[in-house]
Order: structure tokens, then sequence, then C-alpha cells
């Protein structure tokens, strides 16, 4: 029995304990370039990021916190926003009371927020700033930058010990008491224990999960998941996937950051859409209506059902920022889009809404079914059209309009299987 974890609020957004598993996603901007930085921290945003990191890492990214903050309250975006500081964080919170006051979460990460003596001066006085302006923090970890004085000191025990561990042994307990010793020395300033997120982030898929097993039955702490540096493209998305699936699974994990590095041209938002595509499909959260779609055989040697899936899955990209905003409990429509006799309709009746197009050598028609029963059949070149005319038909008679109250944009919180 893992133990209950702390609630902590991020801005309006709440992480651990009840909360839904929260997405959060970080922006690759110059942060002193406030125009490119408010548009990414808006395209994240209308992707479903519900807390965004920026990078605060000189006196220029700290001076231009509270303007950026200014435009995105101003365009009715209040998207919590997390400094992410290493080395000399402590200085640029002092100096820059806007940046700290604008933010609503600072990331620290022990491993290099001061060296020697320097380190507990430092890290104390981030922590001070933390309590002033009433801000959580994160105690972030991270293999790549772990506190090198911690390792040593544990890794000469180990040398003394009559039974030595490996050494990927000793770095695994070296992060997680990093990050538990860290969090001990920022109650013991005053920081309250809701206002501590923890995370130990390594790369290797199942030391990841080794160490978050051990941190999550050590603590309450509200756990920040993530593989850090993931990797570029199907690998990043599969290796994540896998690292998370398995924590979550074991109800470990309060807010998660899915780290792949961007294609040449690729959105910053895709890490964002994977991320949401874990949670929703493990039941988690609902963010956007599922699209059931057949892969192809032998029997659809036509790419009409393909054409129209991806279609299909467009059109609801384009739509689901309105439709979110506009009716109640969307995210959790199911929509079918099959190629052929053998499944088409079993998959269609299952959906909400769904479509059995024609295999090879079937008759041009097209049954559609709502909510199991059939209630047209399609033919023709529009059938794309017509279908998600269909689609848009079934959300207004079948989902409750929301109130078109004016006011700052909220991410919704969406449903939770925790």
């Amino acid at each position: 029995m893992l133990p209950k974890r702390h609630k902590v609020y991020v801005g309006q957004v709440a992480i651990g304990d009840d909360a839904p598993v929260v997405v959060q996603s970080m922006t690759n901007t110059d942060t002193a370039d406030i125009d490119s930085t408010v548009k990414q921290v808006i395209e994240l945003a209308d992707a479903g990021s519900e807390i965004i990191r920026i990078t605060v890492n000189n006196e220029e990214s700290a001076a231009a916190v509270e303007e950026i903050r200014r435009r995105l309250d101003e365009a009715g975006y209040d998207v919590p926003l997390v400094g992410d500081f290493h080395y000399n964080g402590h200085s640029l919170l002092e100096k820059y009371p806007a940046c700290a006051q604008g933010l609503a979460k600072y990331r620290i990460n022990p491993g290099n927020v001061g060296f020697g003596k320097k380190r507990d001066d430092q890290f104390a006085r981030m922590i001070e700033c933390a309590i002033k302006y009433d801000k959580p923090v994160r105690i972030g970890v991270n293999w790549g930058s772990l506190d090198q004085a911690l390792l040593a000191k544990m890794l000469d025990e180990n040398a003394q010990s009559s039974n030595p561990k490996e050494l990927e042994e000793v770095q695994k307990e070296a992060l997680i008491q990093s990050a538990l010793l860290s969090a001990k020395q920022a109650e013991d300033i005053g920081l309250a224990a809701d206002k501590i997120i923890l995370s130990c982030k390594v790369s290797d898929v199942q030391m990841l999960v080794d160490v978050y097993q051990s941190l999550a039955k050590a603590s309450g702490y509200a756990l920040h998941l993530g593989l850090t540096e993931a990797g570029m493209g199907i690998k990043g998305m599969v290796a994540s996937t896998a690292a998370l699936s398995l924590l979550l699974q074991q109800g470990i994990g309060d807010t998660i950051r899915v780290s792949i590095t961007p294609e040449p041209g690729s959105p910053r938002t895709k890490e964002v859409q994977v991320a949401q595509e874990i949670l929703q499909s493990m039941g988690l959260r609902s963010f956007t209506p599922q699209v059931t779609a057949c892969p192809g055989c032998g029997r659809t040697t036509s790419t009409v059902f393909q054409e129209l899936a991806q279609e299909i899955e467009q059109f609801i990209q384009r739509s689901m920022p309105a439709w979110r905003e506009e009716y109640e409990g969307v995210e959790a429509m199911k929509i079918a889009v099959m190629g052929c006799i053998v499944n088409g309709p079993g998959e269609s009746k299952h959906a909400n809404i769904g479509i059995s197009l024609p295999g090879t050598g079937e008759a041009p028609a097209a049954p559609v079914f709502v909510d199991g029963q059939k209630v047209a059949t399609l033919r023709g070149d529009g059938i794309a059209k017509e279908f998600q005319e269909m689609v848009m038909d079934y959300i207004k008679t079948h989902y409750t309009p929301l109130s078109s109250s004016c006011g700052m944009r909220s991410i919704s919180t969406g449903s939770t299987g925790k």
C-alpha cells in the first residue's frame, strides 16, 4: 500500500491526492524572446498542456517573466508557468521579485543549485523565496546532474561495506536520497510538505521504474514522472510510454511530462499529445474523442478508409479546442472508422458513432451506427463530409452546451481514474 500523496496546488491546478494526473510540457524558446515564448506557451496550452515550464537561466529571461505572464493573462490564458532554475536561481529570484511572483512554481535541481559550502545557502535562499511568495517547488533530481558530493559519499560507504552493491544500485539510491534529503531540508527551512513535488529522472526505462517504485514507498510527496532525454521520434514515444505506463498502472505518478526530442520542423506540441494519449489509452483521463481505425489488410486494398480516418482525425484536432469550450464531456466520445465487413460493423456498434467502409469487392455502401444502432448508409464521393456532419450532429444532440461566459481560459481536467 503506497502512502497517500499530498495535494499541491500549482496556480489553480491540483497535483496529487485524488486529483487527475496532470500533463506538463516545456518551451524550447529563449525566454528572453517574449514574443516567441508567449506564442509557444499558447500553442502548448491550446494542445492541452496544463502546466508549462520555461527556462529562467539569466537576468534577461528573469526580467521577461513579468511581461510574459501579463500577455498571457491579457490573452485569456491562465496556464501556470514554472521557472526552470539551475546554478543561479537564488540570485535571480531575489533580484527579480516580479519573476518570483509571476511564476506558479519553481523547479530546483539539488545537483546544481550550488556546490560545496554554497550549496546549502543557495538552496535555502530559493526555498525562502518560495515561502515568501507562497509558491510550491519541484525538487527535480536528474542522473545527468546528480549531486556529486552525495554520490561520492555513498560510493565511499559502499566500498567500505562487507557486502558492496553494484554501481547502478548505489546511483539509484543516490537519486532517491538526493530528492528525499532535499525535501526534508526544505521542510526544515519552513516549506510545507504540500508545497513540495519530487522527481527523479533517468533515461533508462527499467531504472526509472525501480527508482519511482522506491520513491513512492518512501514518502507522501506528490510525484512528477518523466523519462528524461527519451529520444527522437518513435523511439522517444515508445520508451516514454513504456516507462510511464508501468508506473501509472501501479498508481505511481501525479503529473507527467514526455521529454521527446522534436524532429526538425515538427511542433513542440507533440509531447503534449503523447502524454495525453498515454493517459487516455490507460483510461485515466479523457482529452479528445477517440478514433478507432482499421489498420488495413488484404481485404482492404483501397485506401478509402485510411483517407477517411485521417480526415476524421484532422477534423477532430481542428475542432477540439472549440468543442472543449462549448460541450461538456465531448472529450470522452468514441468514433470508429472501419475498413470492411469483418470487424467494421461490430466496432462501429461499440462506438458512439461509427462508420464501416466497404472492403475490396464489397458493395459500395458505408453503414453508419449511432450508439449501437444502424441509422444510415452513405454512398458516393461525399462520404467523408457527410460523416463529419453526422459527428457534429451527434455532439450537438448528446452533449450539454457549456455557458458562453468570457474570462480566463483554463484547461479542463477531464475525467480521472485515480
